[in-house]
């Protein structure tokens, strides 16, 4: 199966279970699994590949010049991390069918359930390091949603919160790692940055590099100083933190490592930041966990522990150490995803996680008992369970690693921490599970359905099956291990098994099983000191952390942000003059290279009356009326401009822009004063004043700098000049850049202008059923209206020139790939020519017999438009290019046909559909503000006493 759909079936199938909420929760969670087995099955297809060494590789060049690739690769790495995600995935659906009760909505569960799936096979299958990072990022959205889900639960909210801030403030960090290391690298696809070791790490940007990615790193895999938010994201349902913490969110970070091992380990600045990072976070995650009562808030802690371990392994920088880290990944998933599964059964049937009102639940629930006590054994290091062969290797690379000049520092660390972990999996088992059995549980604990412990035994046999027969293993791991290493280490070939000699390791890890159940002895006095040693806490530090900023925030942005928009211009329009003056004193300025043109009559007037209507408005803005008037003024010398400088099209354009504009304007201020009060005191005015006149002076100086000087890049305009024909097909080039050279801009132009409508169309729909209903009902006009509202002769004069509106914008619209004119001009001219029939015969009459709303006209051109451009994919070709060819049918002469007529169709509808959206929505208000008769437009009605009588 194609890389590309294995990472698109979950993201796609996430539509899936919303639809089948209706259908049952049955429904919603056998399409969830279809989903996620599906494509676990196409990956499993690509295994005889992988396992023969090869790395499948699949892409598509979007920006080659930013290195902007949807590039995916497959190696022995990536195929773990996807089997681990995808499989163990299958078991936590199922687990969640039965987990989660009926009031959940299993169906927006899912949902986010598949779209976090989707992002982290994203992160594993990435060939490119900024696709990896959107990836990345996903995963801290969708996690937040996941972590949330409960969001009647104060503490899961908080929870979210705390861990997209800590993972999106690394993902920040990892960014600019990312960017230098491809920078280095000279390409941002891993493929090509993992043959560059020797260049990453001889370059002086390697250890800003590294120290931005292991932020990445260690915020999304819980390293100390970012330990605390794992913990609290455990107010996720259980199956959330089940498969964050066996097989997802928390190896991502891990992931990341191994696969930048080749490029940024083996240096001591790696070894140092990355070993200690790991010993610290082992050590600590495990004396925490011991002492936390909460179930799931002990794994959480054992989670931070473990992936301690395995980043230390990382860190130390030997193949052997890999190894044993790629082991540990295989063997945690498997125990943690069980433990954490058990823990929510125990919740699930008992009412509570805490361990000090459990007990004695051996004899109630057999089935949860020897499932949790495998796992927990094998997290401990017991023999013959998995985790004890990996803790074995862990402890054997310790035993030789010196850190700091100390032969002893690493290994006694390790068994330290091995120690505490072999404690808390005692206690675990020991207060949860033996005992006597009390008479005070919140509820009568009992073993669920198959369910929900089939899931987790199926997990635990997989613990005990590598525990008794390693060799099991042995070739999957060797081989992810080789990907891991890539050219930079041989694998070793150290086999897997359980019984090595009596070497140092065997003893250490002797000590750490007797240490832990002396600890487990002693527990009372050691919980007693625990509890009342001062020690700070992660949560309130950074609940602190995070006041503190906002404070520091609203300390800064309310002296500015106060909701003057004098303010924000003034403050925007002196940095702009600040920045410039700067770049103007301190850059070159060459000589002229141009003659100043002289002047004529016609541009000298026309300069006169757009100066003067500009003087105007600033004087005279706050009578409204007046200065809409010369803003008119305004737009109607600049399309003279634009005629004089030979720009036909752009002068037609902004000429039916004025006209529409002013109207709508007009439309809008009828609802308004007449006149603009003074609000600000005169030193602000002259103040404003000011600023107004240095910011224009300055973009004056700027214009006519450049206008005297050839530019030193070459105009881009040769190269449309020379292809407008050839490429697109169409003589008038300024319609050719729209449609064709530049359409994926026009086309977001458009959606821009349909979601502007909508917005007005909302706004209108919030005044007529709020509280401004009654002012429009009650509201009178500042002056007598005219007597005659709709005029005979306006009336009959825009019925007749409508046709020829219809004709005109028909005419534009066709010619407008070779002479001046399109789709924009065409729509703006039948606009004008509806909104004259709104104007001659009233909103009621003209809205009455409209047959199509222009929402759908709207959505219309932007599909018409989209189709357009999709179009080309079936011909290989990229997004909206165009293609034409001459035809003739007798009898009319040979003609082109261009696929951007249709694209310009597109634009021609969503133009028409925003304008005529925007009026109808100031026509509801004007029609609430005085009724109108829609069946009479005329001041004649039929109905009246003195109408003529017919005749009998």
């Amino acid at each position: 199966m194609s890389l590309f759909l294995i990472v698109a079936l979950p993201f796609v199938g996430s539509l899936l279970p919303g639809l089948m909420n209706s259908a049952g929760r049955n429904a919603c969670a056998g399409v969830t699994f279809m989903i996620t087995l599906t494509a676990l099955v196409g990956l499993l297809t690509n295994l005889p590949a992988v396992l023969a060494g090869e790395v499948v590789q699949t892409g598509v060049t979007w920006l080659p010049d930013l290195g902007l690739n949807v590039t995916l690769m497959l190696d022995g790495l990536g195929f773990f991390f996807a089997c681990l995600i995808l499989g163990i995935g299958l078991l936590i659906i199922t687990y969640g069918r039965f987990y989660l009760s009926r009031k959940d909505n299993m169906g927006e569960f899912f949902t986010y359930l598949l779209l976090f799936q989707g992002a982290m096979v994203g992160i594993v299958l990435s060939d490119n390091i900024l696709l990896l990072i959107v990836f990345w990022e996903l995963t801290s959205l969708s996690s937040f949603l996941l972590i949330g889900y409960w969001k009647h639960l104060p503490e899961g909210r908080q929870g979210a919160r705390m861990a997209l801030t800590v993972t999106g403030m690394g993902g920040l960090a990892l960014i600019g790692g990312a960017l230098i290391l491809g920078n280095i690298a000279g390409s941002y696809d891993l493929s090509v940055i993992l043959q560059n070791r020797e260049a990453i790490q001889a370059s002086p940007m390697y250890l800003p590099a590294l120290i931005l990615i292991l932020l990445g790193c260690f915020t999304k895999s819980a390293q100390f100083p970012f330990h605390f938010w794992l913990p609290h994201a455990m107010a996720a349902p259980t199956p959330v933190s089940a498969y964050l913490h066996s097989a997802t969110m928390v190896k991502a970070g891990i992931f990341l490592m191994a696969r930048l091992w080749p490029v940024l380990s083996g240096t001591p600045e790696w070894f140092v930041i990355v070993t200690t990072a790991g010993l610290i976070t082992m050590v600590l995650g495990a004396v925490i966990a011991l002492f936390k009562h909460d179930l799931k808030s002990l794994l959480a802690f054992s989670t931070v522990s473990h992936l301690g371990l395995i980043t230390m392994l990382l860190g130390t920088g030997t193949a052997f150490g890999a190894m044993a880290a790629m082991f540990h990944i295989l063997n945690h998933a498997t125990f943690k995803a069980a433990l954490f599964m058990s823990a929510g059964i125990i919740d699930h049937e008992a009412h509570t996680r805490d361990i000090r009102r459990l007990g004695g639940l051996r004899k109630l629930m057999p089935v949860t008992f020897v499932i949790a006590t495998l796992a927990a054994l094998s997290m401990a290091g017991i023999p013959f369970l998995n985790g004890f062969l990996s803790k074995e290797m862990m402890l054997e690379e310790a035993e030789r690693t010196v850190l700091f000049s100390s032969p002893y520092l690493v290994p006694a660390l390790a068994t330290f921490g091995s120690l505490f972990s072999a404690a808390y999996c005692f206690r675990l088992i020991g207060h949860t599970f033996f005992g006597p059995v009390r008479d005070d549980y919140p509820a009568t604990p009992h073993d669920p359905p198959v369910g929900m412990w089939g899931p987790p035994a199926l997990l635990v046999v997989i613990v005990v099956a590598i525990g008794v027969a390693p060799f099991l293993a042995e070739p999957f791991i060797k081989t992810v291990t080789a990907s891991v290493l890539g050219d930079a280490a041989e694998v070793p070939k150290n086999y897997f098994k359980i019984w090595h000699g009596f070497v140092p390791a065997l003893f250490m890890s002797i000590i750490a099983v007797v240490g832990g159940l002396i600890v487990m002895a002693i527990y009372k006095p050691l919980q007693a000191a625990w509890d009342a040693t001062p020690r700070p806490e992660a949560k309130t530090i950074f609940e602190a952390v995070i006041a503190s900023a906002v404070a520091l925030a609203k300390a800064l942005t309310h002296p500015l942000h106060n909701g003057a928009f004098t303010r924000y211009a003034a403050i925007f329009a002196i940095t702009v003059i600040a920045i410039s003056y700067h770049a103007w004193t301190t850059g070159t300025v060459g000589a002229p290279t141009r003659a100043v043109q002289p002047a004529g009559v016609v541009e000298i007037a026309g300069w006169a009356l757009l100066v003067t209507a500009t003087l105007g408005m600033v004087v005279l803005h706050r009578h409204r009326l007046l200065s809409l008037i010369l803003i008119g003024i305004v737009g109607l010398m600049v399309s003279v401009g634009f005629v004089v400088f030979s720009a036909p099209d752009l002068a037609m354009t902004q000429l039916t822009v004025e006209v529409v504009t002013i109207i709508l304007l007009l439309l809008a201020l009828n609802f308004l004063p007449n006149r603009t009060p003074v609000e600000s005191p005169v030193l602000m005015r002259m103040r404003d004043a000011g600023i107004a006149i240095v910011g224009g002076l300055a973009t004056f100086a700027l214009a006519f700098h450049y206008m005297l000087r050839d530019t030193v890049a070459p105009s881009i305009s040769e190269f449309h000049i020379a292809n407008s024909y050839k490429g697109g097909g169409g003589t008038n080039m300024v319609n050719v850049i729209l449609v064709d050279f530049r359409g994926f801009d026009t086309y977001g132009e458009i959606i821009v202008l349909g979601i502007a409508a909508l917005l007005i169309f909302a706004l209108t729909e919030a005044l007529l059923n709020g509280p401004v209903r009654a002012r429009l009902l009650n509201r009178l006009p500042d002056q007598p209206r005219a007597g005659d509202m709709h005029p005979m002769m306006m009336v009959v004069m825009t019925r007749v020139i409508m046709p020829l509106v219809m004709l005109v914008g028909f005419y534009i619209f066709l010619r407008g790939h070779n002479e001046p004119g399109g789709g924009f001009i065409a729509g703006l001219v039948v606009s004008i020519g509806f909104v004259m029939q709104y104007m001659a015969s009233g909103f009621a009459w003209t809205s009455s017999r409209l047959r199509y709303p222009y929402h759908g006209v709207i959505g219309a051109g932007v599909l018409v438009a989209g189709l357009t451009g999709i179009g080309s994919w079936f011909f290989a070709k990229p997004f909206l290019t165009s293609d034409f060819t001459y035809v003739r049918i007798p009898p009319f002469n040979e003609f082109e046909l261009a696929t951007a007529a249709l694209f310009d169709v597109g634009v021609f509808l969503a133009v028409v559909g925003a304008v005529m959206l925007s009026l109808e929505s100031f026509s509801r208000l004007a029609r609430r503000a005085h009724v109108e008769d829609p069946e009479h437009p005329m001041d004649i009605n039929p109905s009246r006493d003195d109408a003529p009588k017919a005749e009998a």
